[in-house]
């Protein structure tokens, strides 16, 4: 038996890509998953996939809202039990070069990466303080350092690095870690947006990102939901604080 069995996982942005991704992991890896999304159309079906795979429960749900988030805490509880590892997943682009960047752009993208993570950790924290012990994976970005056309994801990507380390340091007494991971270019419905707005054909963008990455292929979501297994299991019980680039290659 696994030794997470008894645990209660909640995903966020968990219908599709990297979020859906890590909740079949951690179902494999023997959790109750909790599967959070706004999106109700690509998380019922979702859902009833990953539900061959282990004990699910799914809340359609809008992670910037406190009150949302409060009930899908409290309907996972109920229904799974108490939450004990959570996976900030959720994520939003709107691009554009600085100079062109509406506020709008800017504050929406904020809002679901950096107020989103706030709000559903603050909701699952007394859980894991009562039970001594939790895990907290953030999902940030490459972009963290740096990227054209990117300074909102950039920026919110880079807080979410802040933001771990402050809860590693801040709720380290209570057994709770707090990491993030840092993917780098990962097939994704994102990436295929990104593509979009570089008007290439997404082959074209892989073929291209291939070539500088030394492992020679671009990452797919289940790279990522390895590392998150990690964090989120028994074996990283001394690992608190850290940001794991996930690139392929080292990391400048």
């Amino acid at each position: 038996m696994s030794e997470n069995t008894s645990q209660v996982a909640m995903v966020t942005g968990a219908a599709r890509g990297i979020g859906a991704a890590v909740a079949a992991r951690l179902l494999a890896d023997g959790m109750a998953v909790a599967l959070l999304d706004n999106d109700a159309s690509e998380l019922e079906p979702t859902a009833k996939r990953l539900s061959n795979k282990g004990t699910v429960h799914h809340v359609v749900t809008d992670v910037r809202d406190p009150d949302a988030v409060a009930a899908a805490v409290e309907s996972t509880k109920q229904t799974l039990g108490d939450p004990t590892v959570l996976v900030n997943d959720a994520g939003y682009i709107r691009d554009n070069l600085f100079h062109k960047m509406t506020l709008q752009d800017w504050d929406e993208v904020m809002n679901v990466h950096l107020r989103a993570a706030f709000i559903t950790t603050q909701a699952v924290q007394p859980f894991m303080a009562a039970a001594g012990t939790g895990r907290i994976v953030n999902i940030s970005s490459v972009a963290a350092l740096g990227n054209r056309g990117q300074s909102n994801y950039s920026a919110a990507k880079a807080g979410i690095q802040g933001f771990t380390r402050t809860l590693a340091v801040e709720l380290g007494r209570f057994g709770i870690t707090a990491n993030a991971i840092a993917p780098g270019f990962v097939d994704t419905a994102m990436t295929r947006a990104t593509a979009a707005r570089m008007r290439m054909e997404f082959d074209d963008l892989v073929a291209t990102a291939s070539k500088q990455i030394p492992l020679g292929r671009v990452g797919q979501p289940e790279d990522i939901a390895g590392v998150a297994s990690f964090l989120a299991g028994p074996d990283s019980a001394y690992v608190t604080g850290q940001v794991i680039y996930a690139t392929g290659g080292p990391t400048v």
